[in-house]
């Protein structure tokens, strides 16, 4: 991609001339080393490390206007599937504090389990790197708290991976967001609003996600250093079972279909019913008992907002002939189908929503906030983990949006910020 900045100034370019080694050291010279925000790299690339090379990672290597640098993988046979896709000369690492401290990287993709996020985003921006970031945005409510601290005391450009918001089909719904968030904007529907998200709607919960109890203590692979894939996490006896892939079936490092999912599926509705810098009141839950370490399934979960929208997550496929979102004028269903008649010609006489920046390569190279970046990532984020900690402890909660904890519930607050195993800390 080109820049679209204005063309360099002269001071950049005597420094340019001037910093002999640096040329001959890279190729890509890193914006902040040429002066800070506004600065672009002389390569039309920016360069990229990343976190966490399995499928995920290794899926991600190829980015429009980005090279890779270096990676970094606690498991020595990602980082051995990786390296023949990628350049000769890109550095490897085993621990991410020596990679982000690389003054040739730009930015920092990070493709770890989620319980690792939250510490990485923050350690990449406190270095004064960019930050792409799978979702779950964060493990919990706390470090998504911190992650945009950092992002913004650090001035970073931040990018959570799930794109529903801006691009692509959005399952069910035949369409992408924009003609929705149209709809909803247009108040053909009416106010407030139901959203209900479940099988009949066109979203898979993947309850295959789930954990199994009374795991057998299995011996580690040579190849895995499993204290550093465990970091944060509470100490568990190294089983199969509970890394890679499967990892998302624990509540120490993820929650299941509902942590994988939620945020692909919830943040494009925190979009279009306008609530980018709100939370739901209260989350209701008709679930079994979970078990304390593996994460179970859910029937239902209802998340009400202070002004009566709500969001739906049908677990069991209940609800069989379900609008997807339903208001008080009018119904909208899967494909685009609605009650309200004439409904195209009618909506073509609103305004398109606000064009978003949707290029993290721009994103970066302008200063300007990506589409899905730290604040409306957390709090999309913030309405996966409310749900998560309802679930764990089997109990309806109500949630304060501004203070951002629950009312009256010791034990649900002290999820907000769990404690982390030493020496971890965010």
């Amino acid at each position: 991609m080109k820049p679209t900045e204005p063309q360099p100034t002269n001071p950049r370019r005597d420094f340019i001339k001037k910093s002999a080694i640096g040329l001959a050291a890279f190729t890509i010279v890193p914006r902040y080393v040429l002066g800070g925000q506004g600065f672009i790299a002389p390569s039309d690339k920016l360069t990229k490390a990343v976190i966490g090379v399995g499928s995920m990672g290794r899926g991600h290597f190829e980015y429009e206007g980005t090279q890779v640098v270096a990676i970094c993988d606690v498991d020595k046979r990602h980082i051995a599937q990786a390296l023949p896709s990628l350049d000769k000369g890109v550095k490897t690492f085993n621990d991410y504090r020596e990679l982000i401290k690389l003054p040739e990287v730009d930015i920092v993709h990070i493709a770890t389990p989620p319980h690792w996020h939250g510490i990485m985003s923050v350690d990449a921006a406190n270095a004064g790197k960019d930050v792409w970031c799978e979702k779950p945005m964060t493990h919990t409510i706390g470090e998504g708290k911190r992650v945009m601290e950092a992002v913004q005391q650090h001035g970073r450009m931040f990018r959570l991976n799930t794109w529903f918001r801006f691009k692509d089909t959005f399952y069910g719904m035949g369409t992408t967001v924009k003609p929705i968030k149209k709809l909803v904007d247009s108040g053909l529907l009416g106010w407030p609003l139901k959203v209900t998200v479940g099988k009949h709607t066109g979203y898979d919960w993947k309850f295959y996600w789930v954990g199994k109890e009374n795991l057998p203590v299995e011996p580690v692979p040579a190849e895995l250093d499993y204290e550093r894939w465990l970091g944060p996490a509470p100490f568990k006896p190294y089983s199969k079972h509970r890394v890679h892939q499967t990892f998302r079936g624990y509540w120490d490092y993820d929650g299941g279909g509902l942590a994988d999912m939620g945020q692909h599926y919830i943040d494009p509705i925190q979009y279009f019913l306008g609530k980018d810098n709100d939370s739901p009141v209260s989350v209701e839950i008709d679930a079994p008992q979970q078990h304390s370490d593996a994460v179970g399934t859910w029937r239902r979960i209802t998340y009400t907002y202070a002004d009566g929208c709500q969001i739906i997550l049908d677990g069991e496929g209940k609800d069989t002939n379900v609008p997807y979102i339903e208001g008080p004028k009018g119904k909208l269903y899967p494909g685009f189908k609605s009650d309200i008649p004439d409904l195209q010609r009618k909506l073509a006489a609103f305004p398109d929503p606000e064009p978003q920046i949707t290029s993290f390569t721009e994103s970066v190279k302008t200063r300007q906030k990506f589409a899905l970046n730290e604040e409306n990532g957390h709090r999309s984020c913030n309405i996966v983990n409310i749900g998560l900690v309802a679930l764990r402890l089997g109990r309806s909660l109500q949630f304060d949006p501004v203070k951002q904890e629950f009312i009256d519930d010791e034990g649900a607050n002290k999820l907000i910020n769990p404690v982390m195993r030493a020496p971890y800390t965010i």
